[in-house]
């Protein structure tokens, strides 16, 4: 007797082994049976004459002309929409490293919000390796294939070399969202609540705590946009100059951070500040927010525990957001990198530079327009305004900034 055939997408009566399915005890499981992407043709192939066009001998003829032309490969195929999304599964969402098996979920779910989002096809990678050169090497043979590469859930500080070797190998543009993705969403949340209370980015001092991937990216970004200080903390304290167990990466931050010298703890640095970022999920004790400067802004990212929960940033600052979905002004990663790598592809540029970074803030920011409000520093990921302006804004700047190839 033939084996029965299973539809890998419908829902099954038992797992391997068995075992009661667990779509029948969680929601999600039957939302994610089967994955949540498929590849689909854009072209017919439903005769001899579209097989002859798709396939051999039509094939041949783009195939030679690429050979001849490189640059076609843009014109002629599906490279300049399309985005690997590469992890080695070592720092997936809050839950660690769980290896890139399990990290697949994760990709899928990014790739479809570039396409829902971006309009930016996305393939999901995760790799069985974690050395920094092995990535690397990796990455630079698949990159033929892609228009652009999404680091994603790759761990600190190890993410921070694999970014700047495959920037400087490869000319397509390479972007680690959990570091710049964030540092954007927040800088443009950070703009509207400056502008909201009438201060300049230059009349505010921070102190950002969490001192990985996206602590290092949003300070180097706010500096860089012009904030008055920024000093950031890990586990020890905050980074300064003066500690001997700093990594290479804290020391060059320290080297453009903590203008006003302070040392010690996370607590210390926070009286007077007028910004909290959280990126670090620790908890900050309620004493310490109240000693923050009057009208303070407290932006608590971690989930699914902000560092200060919003009730008790509501009782001390003018302007509360946190990682989530459920309260307003959730800075959300999906506000920036769909249409950052729409802006970049529709260039061709050749990488991302930090004015396009910026232009991408500046963009968000914008769609909040005078609807600004205390909760309503940051537009919700659904806004249809969002992914063509922060689109828009990045090619413009790709083009000023001679990164564009079109």
């Amino acid at each position: 007797m033939a084996a029965e055939i299973v539809n890998p997408r419908s829902d099954g009566n038992t797992e391997e082994g068995g075992a009661e399915p667990l779509d029948s005890i969680d929601p999600a499981f039957a939302l994610h049976r089967g994955g949540k992407m498929a590849v689909q043709a854009t072209v017919p192939v439903r005769d001899k004459e579209d097989l002859s066009l798709a396939y051999t001998p039509g094939v041949a003829k783009v195939c030679t002309a690429i050979a001849e032309r490189p640059e076609l490969v843009h014109d002629y195929t599906w490279k300049s929409s399309v985005v690997a999304v590469v992890t080695d599964g070592t720092a997936v969402l809050g839950l660690g490293d769980i290896g890139p098996e399990a990290s697949l979920p994760v990709m899928e779910g990014k790739a479809i919000l570039f396409k829902q989002f971006g309009g930016v096809d996305a393939v999901p990678i995760a790799l069985a390796c974690t050395d920094v050169d092995e990535i690397v090497e990796t990455v630079v043979r698949l990159a033929p294939s892609f228009g652009g590469v999404n680091l994603e859930d790759i761990s600190a500080p190890r993410c921070f070399e694999i970014e700047r070797k495959l920037q400087e190998r490869l000319d397509i543009p390479v972007f680690h969202d959990d570091q710049h993705g964030t540092a954007v969403v927040t800088l443009a949340a950070l703009r509207n609540a400056a502008r909201l209370t009438g201060k300049g980015l230059g009349d505010l001092r921070a102190v950002i705590s969490g001192a990985g991937a996206a602590g290092v990216a949003i300070a180097r970004m706010l500096v860089e946009a012009g904030i008055g200080d920024v000093a950031v903390a890990d586990r020890k304290g905050v980074v300064s100059a003066d500690r001997e167990d700093l990594t290479p990466v804290k020391r060059e931050l320290a080297g453009f951070t903590n203008k006003a010298g302070f040392s010690g703890s996370l607590e210390a640095a926070l009286e007077g500040a007028d910004v909290f970022i959280g990126v670090s999920g620790g908890t900050v004790a309620e004493e310490a927010v109240a000693s923050m400067a009057e009208g303070a802004f407290v932006f608590a990212m971690a989930n699914p525990n902000p560092e200060v929960h919003p009730e008790v940033a509501h009782k001390y600052a003018a302007v509360v957001a946190t990682g989530r979905s459920d309260f307003p002004n959730q800075i959300n990663n999906v506000l920036a990198f769909p249409g950052i790598f729409a802006g970049a592809l529709q260039v061709r540029a050749s990488r991302i530079t930090e004015g396009m970074k910026i232009a991408a803030a500046e963009a968000l920011a914008g769609v909040v327009g005078d609807d600004l409000a205390a909760d309503y520093v940051i537009p919700s990921p659904f806004d249809e305004r969002v992914a063509p302006a922060v689109t828009a804004a990045v090619a413009a700047a790709a083009r000023a900034e001679g990164v564009a190839r079109r």
